[in-house]
């Protein structure tokens, strides 16, 4: 694995978070901030902790997927149902500078571990929380998990064929999008706090001049919302309700998946004006390469069906290699769909470094997605991958002045 360097430290380092979060969207969050530098302390349950731990696929009881979403956190364990776990999430809290939640609104309040709590202590901190509506409006203390917020947001609405029942995108994309918009609103109050003053170390005020923190409050159902382009306008202005349209983009013609003639499935986006007279005239269509009403997409539009139909009838000719071929050679945007089996060989994503190679304690490698985005000088890194339950309990404890008697007790207790 790579180790910290001064030079390669990463654009957040040292940024302290904290995260009290479960499964997705918080653990996503402050899994960003961890991979470009920032230090992140995870709370955990001693009763099992992250339910995401046991998700999906295992090795040795553990979820593969926590090796990416614990990637370069220390967890520990904390029982913040007990008065003296609660008091070590403050201790904790007193010198972060971000502070990274996924609780149900109002639980943290109930554990005197909210907004209005914690800024009390350290006024410089920055809050995100994520939840399902957020923390204000007639719904924010119901149970909102990504799909909720998927189909509430839009998303599924227009997602499958227009005779079938909407479907879902095959990953938990709802939690992972708002995961996004916490980092991004993280990152803005960092930057409003930079140039109001600073970071808070717990003296009087007089002493230090705190830059403001302030709360991200992140709603999964309006990050989903907040990509859903046109939606809003098209509706008030001109009555449009976006509908499902399986593998077509209405109104961008053409842009669709077709079958090619050995079974395969590509995706050929043919929307720009001089790229669709490109295309017409690779698939042996002049006449529509030259046909002047469909020169501009508000004249391609109405004949859609005939656009696709020609395109169609063209690829049912092709295997897709030669597809493939054909139409990059033209310099027309078209792509096969890939599974990840595609993925892992790939030129690209071979050349780009897309994929990290890692060893579980046994020594088993284990390959795992590199990160996103790409710094020219301070790129993401994994340091370690996702830890075991507990496996920093003696070193933050004892950063915060416990004795090595005193976890062995909060241990013995369950606090632990």
């Amino acid at each position: 694995m790579t180790n910290l360097t001064a030079k390669n430290a990463g654009p957040l380092a040292g940024i302290k978070v904290l995260e009290l979060g479960t499964l997705i969207a918080g653990p996503f969050c402050s899994r960003m901030l961890g991979e470009f530098g920032a230090e992140v302390i995870k709370v955990e349950s001693p009763d099992g902790g992250d339910p995401l731990r046991q998700w999906r696929v295992l090795k040795d009881g553990t979820s593969l997927w926590w090796s990416v979403q614990a990637r370069n956190k220390k967890c520990i364990t904390l029982n913040m149902k007990s008065p003296q776990g609660q008091a070590i999430a403050r201790q904790l809290a007193l010198d972060a500078d971000i502070i990274i939640e996924n609780y149900r609104p109002g639980v943290l309040e109930k554990w005197q571990l909210g907004y209005d709590d914690l800024k009390a202590i350290n006024p410089a901190a920055i809050m995100v929380r994520l939840s399902g509506y957020g923390q204000t409006g007639p719904m924010k203390d119901m149970p909102g998990f990504g799909a909720i917020a998927e189909s509430m947001g839009g998303l599924r609405y227009v997602s499958g064929h227009p005779d079938r029942p909407p479907v879902r995108v095959g990953i938990s994309i709802g939690d992972s999008v708002a995961a996004m918009h916490g980092v991004i609103g993280a990152m803005m109050a960092l930057r409003h706090r930079d140039v109001t003053g600073g970071r808070w170390n717990g003296k009087p005020s007089a002493e230090c001049v705190a830059g403001q923190g302030q709360m991200v409050d992140v709603a999964l159902y309006e990050s989903v919302f907040n990509l859903m382009e046109s939606l809003v306008p098209e509706f008030d202005h001109a009555g449009v309700v976006r509908e499902r349209t399986g593998g077509a983009l209405p109104g961008i013609v053409p842009s669709n998946t077709y079958t090619t003639g050995d079974g395969e499935n590509i995706v050929i986006a043919g929307n720009g004006d001089a790229i669709f007279h490109r295309l017409m005239l690779a698939i042996g269509r002049a006449d529509m390469a030259n046909d002047q009403q469909l020169a501009r997409n508000d004249g391609r539009v109405p004949r859609t069906a005939e656009i696709d139909a020609a395109i169609q009838t063209w690829c049912s000719t092709q295997n897709i290699d030669t597809a493939l071929q054909i139409l990059a050679l033209a310099d027309v945007p078209v792509g096969k769909i890939y599974s990840v089996r595609d993925m892992m060989d790939d030129p690209q994503f071979v050349a780009r470094d897309m994929f990290e190679q890692h060893a579980f304690a046994d020594g088993t490698p284990v390959k795992l997605p590199a990160i996103s985005p790409k710094l020219s000088l301070t790129p993401g890194q994994t340091l370690w991958l996702g830890p075991k339950l507990g496996q920093h309990n003696a070193e933050v404890l004892q950063s915060l002045g416990y004795s090595q008697a005193e976890i062995a007790q909060m241990q013995l207790e369950k606090i632990i």
